[in-house]
This record gives C-alpha cells, sequence and structure tokens, in this order.
C-alpha cells in the first residue's frame, strides 16, 4: 500500500474561530477558505484529519454534545464535497480533567499519539504532510511526528513561542491553497 500525504487540523483555532471550548453549532463559525482549502487538499490527495480534545474531560460539554457537533460539521463538509477522512479525539486532560477524564497520555498534544496513529491507520507519510494549528502544543505535535510542514495561525501575526513553526500567518487558507500546488 502506497503512503499519502494528509493534512492534519486542530479545530478551533484552525476549523472555525476559537471561541473557547465551542460545543454548539450557533457558536460555531468557520473559518473564511477553510472549505476550498479542504477540497483543494481532497482533490491533490491528501487525506484530512483533524484533532480536538479536553472540553468533555473538563466538565465544559458532554461527549454527546462533542459528537452531536461533529456530526454537523462534518456534514457541512460533505455538502461542500470535502471528505474529513477522520476525527481524532482525546477528552483527557493531565490536571483538569474530571473523574475518569484526568490523565495523560502520549494522545495529548504536545505530544503527536493522535498524528502517529493517524500515520500507522492509513499509511500516512508524514514527510509529504502539513499541519495547521494555532498554539504551540499544535505545532509541537507536528515537529515531534516529524511532519513535513507546520503551519501557524495567528490573528495577530506574531510568533508568541519559543517553537518555531515553518511558517506564521495571519490568513493560513489562502497560503496554504498556494502550498497545495
Amino acid at each position: 500500500m502506497n503512503s499519502q500525504a494528509a493534512l492534519f487540523l486542530d479545530r478551533n483555532g484552525a476549523i472555525n474561530i476559537d471561541h473557547a471550548y465551542v460545543y454548539k453549532k450557533e457558536d460555531f463559525e468557520f473559518i473564511d477558505g477553510i472549505f476550498s482549502l479542504c477540497q483543494k487538499a481532497n482533490q491533490l490527495g491528501y487525506l484530512i484529519f483533524h484533532n480536538n480534545q479536553a472540553g468533555s474531560g473538563r466538565d465544559y460539554y458532554t461527549e454527546t454534545d462533542f459528537l452531536a457537533l461533529t456530526n454537523w460539521m462534518l456534514e457541512a463538509f460533505s455538502r461542500k464535497g470535502v471528505d474529513i477522512t477522520k476525527v481524532y479525539f482525546f477528552p483527557y486532560h493531565p490536571t483538569h480533567g474530571i473523574g475518569k477524564y484526568r490523565k495523560d497520555a502520549t494522545c495529548r498534544k504536545p505530544n503527536p499519539g493522535m498524528i502517529l496513529q493517524a500515520q500507522r491507520e492509513y499509511n500516512v507519510d508524514l514527510s509529504k504532510s502539513l499541519l495547521v494549528g494555532n498554539k504551540q502544543s499544535d505545532i509541537q505535535a507536528g515537529l515531534s511526528a516529524k511532519i513535513n510542514l507546520n503551519l501557524l495561525y495567528n490573528k495577530k501575526g506574531s510568533l508568541n513561542t519559543p517553537l518555531f513553526p515553518n511558517i506564521c500567518s495571519t490568513n493560513h487558507l489562502s497560503l496554504i491553497q498556494q502550498l497545495l500546488h
């Protein structure tokens, strides 16, 4: 089986505007250009993965809330002709998790566990892949997994991070479309 390139997207901050622990569709605002970006990635044969974590583990919302919003989001992508290969979800947090959700593991960013799981399950070639995130932990996970191109989306345009992504952009969607030539 041939390996494939992938586009890894953090949800809050790369797919939707980060309003902190969004779990209701009425609070969900897609970032301009996300559908075009993903359509282009699909056309070029990229698998698309998205990940999310910790909101339900912190008891901000339930797993049922998360799944309902995720299904709604996936339907919106599907209506635009975009196939999201898989959503990875890790609700645990090492210090703020409630009850069974208080634990740490390699799947929690900045660890690359969810990325490496996608690599194993779908034969992803990380050396040809891209990651888009809006936090240091996203970039650190991509760098640890040896993803080829890690893009930090930052509306303020500043690199307030000790980690150095390959690119920092205030308009990552048009930039990435150019990169997905």
